[in-house]
């Protein structure tokens, strides 16, 4: 069956179409692409889907489309697995749409637009990155509110990454010739949105991001942990509403904030040596995720294996080696050599005397929302 897959950002819209079929066959892609700049290049995701669709059915011929994988941030205590899209389905969507405006919204233009695209022929299903995490323990998914309150509003923790945590593990599973799901696993997604899970035999038991994806480590443009008291002391301070102040949070803090030119690792550590604050920016950066390294640890009573994916942690050594070093009171140990050359593949960089294996095992999240796609669609 082929699959389109449609991954909608705030301001961008990538697709992929796929050929995949049930079974252990690997997926066969046909084509890729991303749409950036909407509202630029594109008056709007929907004008940015009938562009996707049209370009595709130019290139592969029309009625080659025989499904629509949607990838969907938020979805909610509803939504704990991948739903065919109906009316029903939507309306749940719209009404989670304060938990995640600035990505539900987005996804729910571009489901629209390719049901009017496409017809209502071709069957749709929405993948929820919030739904590997629906295994939290109460534990770690209450915050320490008054219990009433947050069950009122539906505040918890609900984490997210959770389609790239599932193709995660699944690929370690195979290069490592585990057998399994047994086996305690951390897992860090480093790209401009950055989070951490902490994975038991095959199960999320915690992960950095919490409510909303501003939770834990820093990120491109997100300050991740922060003392909640400061969002009204800005707005006393600088006389904004907290909606605004939380806006800076999500867009222009992290990476960017603390650097004050740039949200891109790359440039960051290109221009370390002679800027102060992109040095601050990159130690900052690490220091946050060793911390949840050896709070994770504790978590999972030890781990067998540390993972890296997602743009910084598969092309970025320095930063692996900055969150990795003085672990070896635990037992993990980089091969400098091995970490050095492992950039964008598949690959072992710790040590032989590591009692902790750690690798780089790039992402595919789109395979992943196909192969759900088509499970949904047989179920």
């Amino acid at each position: 069956m082929k699959v389109l897959v449609l991954n909608a950002g705030s301001s961008s819209l990538k697709f992929r179409l796929c050929e995949v079929e049930t079974g252990p066959a690997p997926a066969r892609e046909l084509a890729r692409g991303i749409v950036e700049r909407i509202g630029v290049e594109a008056r709007d995701h929907g004008d940015a889907v009938r562009r996707v669709v049209e370009r595709l059915q130019a290139t592969t011929g029309p009625g080659r489309i025989e499904a629509v994988g949607h990838r969907v941030v938020h979805g909610g205590d509803r939504f704990v697995r991948p739903a065919l899209i109906d009316d029903k389905v939507l309306a749940g969507l719209e009404a989670l749409d304060d938990l995640a405006p600035l990505h539900n919204g987005p996804s729910l233009t571009v489901i629209r637009a390719a049901r009017q695209v496409l017809g209502p022929e071709v069957p749709m299903v929405a993948v929820f990155d919030t739904a590997f995490h629906a295994t939290l323990p109460e534990h770690a998914r209450h915050y320490a509110l008054p219990f009433e309150l947050a069950e009122r509003h539906g505040i918890r923790r609900f984490g997210f990454h959770g389609t790239s945590y599932r193709y995660v593990v699944a690929r370690y599973r195979e290069i490592a010739g585990t057998p399994d799901d047994r086996g305690r696993l951390m897992v860090f997604h480093l790209g401009s949105g950055c989070s951490v899970a902490a994975i038991r035999d095959g199960v999320s038991i915690d992960t950095s991001m919490g409510f909303t994806p501003l939770e834990g480590l820093v990120m491109g443009t997100r300050a991740g942990d922060l003392d909640p008291a400061l969002v009204g002391y800005l707005a006393r301070k600088e006389a904004v509403p907290a909606a605004e102040v939380e806006r800076w949070l999500n867009e222009r803090s992290g990476l960017l904030g603390l650097s004050g030119h740039s949200a891109d690792m790359r440039d960051l550590l290109t221009r370390r040596a002679h800027d102060r604050r992109a040095r601050l920016a990159v130690e900052v950066f690490c220091y946050r995720a060793r911390k949840y390294l050896g709070a994770y640890l504790a978590a999972l009573g030890g781990a067998e294996a540390v993972v890296f994916t997602a743009g910084i942690g598969e092309h970025t050594p320095e930063v692996r080696a900055e969150i990795c070093a003085g672990m070896t009171w635990c037992g993990l140990a980089l091969d400098s050599a091995l970490n050095a050359q492992v950039i964008g593949r598949e690959g072992c960089i710790s040590a032989a005397s590591s009692s902790i294996r750690a690798f780089v095992i790039p992402t595919d999240e789109e395979v992943m929302i196909a192969r759900d796609t088509i499970e949904a669609l047989h179920d």
